[in-house]
């Protein structure tokens, strides 16, 4: 099967929708069971009807964003076969090195903050969470960071994939039931280490980006353990909103409100692309 008829199959994504929504329940039921408060249900609504409406968003968008792709495809600087193992095994390794920096930047630059935000505003961390995605990804210039793999020769539609495969394993990492994995927490991004990076703690802030991968974190001195802490989840000086629309906008909206109120250009500057509560 090809790339664009796995991203395409209706059938396959039926399967993996009915899947992920068997696992919220489950999750669900799981807390239930153990006496533990992991879900509001408003809360999840609006998870749902924020991801209905960046789905949408996303699809209208398909055709914009794939230009810029392919105009780097064309003028790839190397040819190679898409299905070599070598190929593969340098896409997932330059698309996770690439995803940590735009997760991090998205952290330090306000401007894409505004975005990943919508993602960081849940009160409770569970499966549901990890469908919270903003829906202005593209205004903040995420995409950006992954046009050098086109460039290099990786096909768009790859990436796409690749990308896809990252957003999906990070499905599952969105949970406070998960145990740790052992030998694997060295390497992978699991749900221990995720539940440090969703936390609004202080030594909490700023930690953890990887994708599939924790190697990057360990690299680059974002690595974070707490183990034993009781962690908090949500915006630091935010107040829970249940209505999609504040969700995917809200952090827009204050954003524009401190450029405007700034003086001077540095200051409006720094509102716009500063770090957030900078």
């Amino acid at each position: 099967m090809g790339y664009a008829s796995l991203l395409l199959d209706p059938m396959l994504r039926r399967m993996i929708l009915a899947t992920a929504i068997g696992l919220m329940l489950l999750e669900y039921g799981i807390g239930r069971l153990a006496h533990h408060e992991t879900h509001d249900w408003r809360e999840s609504a609006a998870s749902f009807g924020v991801a209905l409406g960046q789905n949408l968003l996303r699809a209208l968008e398909a055709g914009i964003l794939a230009v810029p792709f392919a105009f780097l495809y064309q003028h790839r600087l190397f040819d190679f076969s898409q299905t070599e193992p070598l190929t593969l095994a340098g896409l997932f390794l330059g698309s996770e090195f690439l995803y940590y920096w735009q997760h991090r930047a998205s952290h330090r630059i306000r401007w894409m903050w505004a975005t990943h935000a919508v993602h960081h505003s849940t009160t409770r961390l569970n499966l549901t969470a990890a469908i919270r995605l903003g829906w202005t990804g593209n205004i903040s210039g995420n995409f950006l960071f992954f046009l050098p793999l086109a460039l290099i020769g990786f096909h768009p539609l790859a990436i796409v994939a690749m990308l896809g495969i990252n957003l999906f394993y990070q499905f599952f990492i969105h949970s406070e039931f998960a145990p740790k994995l052992g030998v694997l927490e060295w390497v992978l991004n699991t749900p221990s280490h995720h539940r440090v990076h969703h936390a609004c703690n202080e030594p909490c802030l700023d930690k953890n980006y990887g994708g599939v991968l924790i190697v990057f974190d360990r690299l680059f001195g974002t690595f974070a353990e707490r183990p034993g802490e009781p962690l908090r989840f949500g915006l630091i000086g935010g107040t829970p909103s249940f209505n999609p629309i504040r969700i995917a906008l809200g952090e827009w909206i204050a954003m524009f409100e401190d450029a405007w109120k700034a003086r001077g250009t540095g200051a409006k500057l720094r509102a716009l692309f500063g770090p957030p509560g900078g």
